[in-house]
C-alpha cells in the first residue's frame, strides 16, 4: 500500500493480525508531519517505509538491532546518507517498524486513545530517521519538545501528560 498525503512518499506494511490499526492515510499525514517539522531537506521522491508488527517480529528485531531481547514499541532504521548521482531511484529516508501489540497496550496502561499514541509512535519514529535521538537530557529535551509541538498541530494532547511524564 502506498500513500501520498504530503511530499513525502509513505508504503505502509501490516504484518499483524491485530484489528485496531489507524488507516494509510493518518499514518501519512502523521509521517509527513513530522518530516516537514525536523529540519531534514526533502524532494519529490523521498520516501519512508512504516511496517506494522507483531510481537515476535519486534522481539526478533530488537534483540538483533539493540539486543534488547522483549518487544518494543518503535523502532527506527534510518537509511543513511542520500546518493544524489542516483536520480531514477526513491530516496529512502529509513524505515519504521511499530509493535501494533505494544503499543496498544502502552495506550491503555497510559490511558491514552491508541490512535494518538500511534501517530505519537510514527512522529517519534520519524524524528529518529531525522537525525533525532534522546541519548542524553538536552537531546532529550529538543526532541520531546517537537514532538509536543507536532502533536498539538496534529490535534492531538501532549504525548508526555501534562507535566511531561515519561
Amino acid at each position: 500500500m502506498n500513500a501520498d498525503q504530503g511530499p513525502v512518499r509513505v508504503t505502509l506494511q501490516i504484518a499483524t493480525a491485530f484489528q485496531r490499526l489507524p488507516d494509510e492515510d493518518d499514518f501519512a499525514c502523521w509521517a509527513n508531519r513530522a518530516l516537514a517539522s525536523s529540519g531534514i531537506p526533502m524532494t519529490a521522491r523521498s520516501c519512508v517505509t512504516i511496517r506494522i508488527v507483531d510481537e515476535q517480529e519486534s522481539q526478533a528485531l530488537n534483540s538483533s538491532f539493540r539486543n534488547v531481547p522483549k518487544p518494543t514499541n518503535v523502532l527506527a532504521f534510518p537509511a543513511g546518507p542520500v546518493n544524489p548521482a542516483i536520480v531514477d531511484d526513491d530516496e529512502e529516508l529509513g524505515d519504521l517498524v511499530i509493535c501494533a501489540a505494544v503499543v496498544a497496550e502502552e495506550a491503555c496502561d497510559q490511558q491514552k486513545d491508541i490512535a494518538a499514541h500511534f501517530a505519537h509512535m510514527t512522529v517519534h519514529g520519524c524524528l529518529h530517521l531525522a537525525g533525532y535521538d534522546h541519548i542524553d537530557n538536552t537531546q532529550a529535551a529538543a526532541m520531546e519538545a517537537l514532538e509536543e509541538q507536532i502533536m498539538a498541530s496534529l490535534g492531538f494532547p501532549n504525548p508526555y501528560g501534562q507535566n511531561n511524564e515519561r
